[in-house]
């Protein structure tokens, strides 16, 4: 809970063109507690372009650490191979994955795809053995939501798709709910999966 004295703070800044990095860091709060405090305050017209400015400059620094970034990733990986590949899937599973059956949870479109991909050049899994169900929340189409998984998995979703439908509304990352992957017989591909960790845990000892 904030105080009056630092809500107060973060309006008055907000009024006079301070950016939400800003604020965050002289009031010592989580830039996502600032934003919604502030999100109907509207900055004052002598300061609006003090607020433009350091927009600008953010956004201009923000590009030139992209480019740095890419520029190193470019550096750091020339290329990709299979055990690379077989590496990848084996983390993400890890972090994001079932421990008991062979089940893969994810909101974030890029990563399930990813993980399919590869699932599908390194380990062969074909689509007859792979279902695909959706979590999403009552506000969402479902329609809307089993097109842009089909297109993400390149699986046909349809009528016959387990979606289970939660109460409540929910923006943002899951704005298309959570796509489960979940591959038939899918025990021996989960020890090869723990295989793979326990063997890069080796290498990195």
């Amino acid at each position: 809970m904030l105080s009056k004295e630092t809500l107060k703070n973060i309006v008055t800044l907000r009024k006079h063109g301070f950016s939400i990095p800003e604020i965050s860091r002289l009031c010592q709060v989580p830039k996502s507690t600032v934003l919604r405090k502030v999100k109907e305050v509207e900055i004052l017209p002598r300061y609006y372009t003090r607020w433009l400015n350091r927009r600008n400059s953010s956004k201009i620094i923000s590009e030139k650490n992209w480019g740095v970034a890419i520029r190193k990733a470019e550096t750091l990986i020339k290329n990709i191979d299979d055990q690379n590949l077989a590496s990848i899937a084996a983390t993400l599973y890890w972090a994001e994955g079932s421990k008991k059956d062979f089940s893969f949870s994810n909101t974030d479109p890029l990563m399930v795809k990813m993980f399919m991909n590869i699932l599908r050049r390194i380990f062969l899994v074909e689509n007859k053995d792979i279902k695909i169900s959706l979590r999403i929340y009552e506000d969402l189409d479902t329609d809307t939501c089993l097109k842009f998984w089909s297109k993400v998995t390149k699986i046909t979703l349809g009528s016959k798709t387990t979606i289970n439908i939660l109460k409540g509304r929910k923006e943002g990352k899951l704005k298309y709910g959570m796509c489960r992957v979940r591959v038939r017989k899918g025990g021996l591909l989960l020890k090869e999966f723990s295989a793979i960790i326990n063997r890069i845990d080796k290498l990195m000892a």
